[in-house]
């Protein structure tokens, strides 16, 4: 290690701890202020220049996220809503994406685009939906399993999309069965041996193991799956992301192995991957010709491509001010945008101007849409009882020896 990575590792660690300290008094999510921060200390002061050490903890950091996101999906959702919200969820996607390709069409980018601007962001959605005491709610809950199908189905599609810019048409679109066959097998394995040997894996949800062997499970599942996905010639980021589904498919009730790798993920590897995508921005892209108007007509394009379909939750008997409140929240993008949009300059089909205007667009929407949700939905009051006869997505039942499906 250099004196140069020393430096760059103290830095980044003060700032991890102060800017959510930062973040809480200005009331805008910590993300934000990472970024900037990262553009502060690279582009604009040089303190913080990328090296083998920062980009590897930052490549660790953004698995950890897209496990995470996978890992936020509880199953029971989907379970105790049926089919018919599922339906409209497909529904409001498919119109997100039409949307979202049509405007790409018209502005001359390319179809990837399409799929940058129908991301959402499911950790900005449930905290929102939870501080306004509205997830136990019929909207809360369809609101939800848009954000869920959303954040789902696009990686799918990008993952899809990116095998076809690298390959074509060929035979390596069939990496992607093969993927899920191999993790259909592992999901096998891992609960049947869970099934019969209940009391070894009750061991993962010990508060107070002092080897940590859930965290190691979780990590090593996540490092299998990519590991799998590098081998047949598909994105780390479906690979890391369905581990995060499988585990929570297979094990429901988590306990305190959530909260520990939450801890854990957010309290230094993502926080810097984020300060990581502020140090590699391109700041002098904003000073182009035409940047800033583009980016605030990416800012409008977002937000209709969103909104727009959200008026099909009308369908579901939701009024026409809580179907556009649904529709802005779900426009709320930050890490799934910004990692889409570092695949897509990767694959050639994003550049680095596009990509710095994407990360603006995702510190804007971030900030606006919640608030804006907010005032279309004031909080229920506390005390109230729910509308509907839905259970609260964040309720936590204890006993790990529940943990398993059968």
């Amino acid at each position: 290690m250099t004196g140069s990575d020393a430096a760059t590792l103290i830095l980044i660690a003060a700032a991890a701890f102060v800017l959510p300290l930062v973040a809480g008094r200005l009331a805008m999510p910590a993300v934000i202020l990472e970024i900037f921060f990262g553009i502060a200390a690279g582009p604009m002061l040089g303190l913080v220049r990328p090296g083998e050490l920062l980009n590897a903890l930052a490549e660790l950091g953004f698995l950890l996220l897209l496990f995470l996101s996978g890992f936020e999906i509880d199953l029971r959702v989907f379970e105790r809503q049926g089919a018919r919200p599922v339906i409209s969820g497909l529904a409001v996607f498919a119109a997100t994406l039409g949307a979202s390709l049509l405007a790409t069409q018209l502005l001359g980018l390319h179809i990837f685009v399409a799929l940058v601007l129908s991301t959402t962001s499911v950790g900005l959605v449930v905290p929102t939906l939870r501080a306004t005491r509205l997830m136990a709610t019929p909207l809360g809950q369809d609101t939800l399993i848009n954000a869920l199908l959303a954040d789902f189905l696009t990686l799918l599609a990008v993952t899809v999309v990116a095998l076809v810019i690298e390959f074509g048409f060929s035979l390596r679109l069939f990496a992607l069965p093969e993927f899920f066959l191999a993790v259909a097998a592992v999901l096998l394995v891992v609960r049947r041996a869970a099934w019969w040997m209940p009391e070894r894996f009750e061991r993962l949800f010990d508060a107070d193991d002092p080897d940590e062997l859930g965290i190691r499970a979780t990590l090593a599942l996540m490092l299998v799956f990519v590991g799998l996905a590098i081998v047949l010639g598909i994105e780390p980021i479906l690979g890391a992301f369905l581990a995060g589904m499988a585990f929570a498919l297979v094990f429901r009730e988590r306990a305190d192995l959530d909260r520990k790798l939450t801890g854990f993920a957010y309290g230094f590897l993502i926080p810097i991957f984020f300060i990581n995508v502020g140090v590699g921005f391109r700041l002098e892209a904003l000073g182009e010709p035409g940047a800033i108007g583009f980016t605030a007509l990416l800012l409008v394009i977002a937000l209709a491509v969103k909104v727009i379909p959200a008026l099909l939750l009308v369908l579901r008997r939701h009024s026409l001010r809580e179907s556009l409140a649904a529709g802005t929240l779900l426009s709320a993008r930050l890490s799934l945008i910004i990692v889409v949009a570092r695949l897509g300059v990767e694959l050639g089909v994003v550049d680095a101007a596009l990509e710095a205007e994407i990360i603006l667009l995702a510190a804007a929407t971030a900030t606006i849409s919640p608030a804006l949700f907010r005032w279309l939905l004031p909080s229920i009051p506390a005390g109230s009882r729910p509308v509907g006869n839905g259970v609260g997505a964040d309720e936590r039942l204890s006993g790990a020896a529940r943990s398993v499906t059968s």
